[in-house]
This record gives structure tokens, sequence and C-alpha cells, in this order.
């Protein structure tokens, strides 16, 4: 019984060890901090995103309208805006599609009330 215990503590070693602990699908996030900036030549484009919808500069909007609306515009900031209630999950799909724009610089306000 003991050499069995030996052996599956080494197993266990082992595998922990060989594993790696890469962040698979990690997404790179900015802070919107304050502090001095240039101003950027374009105004930033106000992404609000709540959990009854998603509103672009206050117009409300669908993510794929919100996509080709970006995709037109050549490039420039995204203020994105949370509101309460909204899940992990749809701040997720967000940024996914806010990063996946070239061109464009993602910053996270934080909490809208």
């Amino acid at each position: 019984m003991t050499s069995l215990i030996d052996v599956i503590f080494l197993l266990l070693l082992f595998f922990m060890l060989s594993s790696t602990f890469a962040r698979q699908g990690e997404l790179p996030l900015d802070l919107a901090m304050g502090g001095a900036a240039n101003a950027p030549e374009t105004p930033p484009t106000f992404v609000q995103l709540h959990e009854d919808g998603l509103r672009l500069d206050a117009v409300p909007t669908t993510a794929n309208a919100l996509r080709a609306s970006l995709a037109e515009r050549d490039e420039g900031l995204v203020l994105l805006a949370l509101g309460e209630g909204v899940s992990a999950q749809a701040f997720a799909e967000m940024l996914h599609l806010l990063q996946g724009l070239p061109g464009w610089r993602l910053a996270v306000l934080g909490a809208a009330r």
C-alpha cells in the first residue's frame, strides 16, 4: 500500500511539473486612467454595454451594427462603459468583438450608473 501511494505521488508530481500554466484565451485590457496624455485627433467612440442592450454614442444598436459602424471608420479609441448587471460573458464577448477590429484601441471605463 505504501508503494502505491509513492507511485501516485510521483505521478501527481510529474503531471503538475510537466503541465503548462499558459492562460488560454486571455484578453488584454487597458483601463482608462486619469493622467496627462496627448489629445486624440478624432473624438473617442463611446460604447455603453447594459444588460438590456448596447449603445453606440448614446444610440441603441446591435453587436453586428457596432462592428460594421466601427469598420467604416478608420481608427481611434473606443471607450467601453459597463452598466450594472452586465454578465462576464457579455463583457468578454464585447472585448473580443472590439479587439478584433484593426486600428482601434480599447479602454474600459467601469460601471456606468
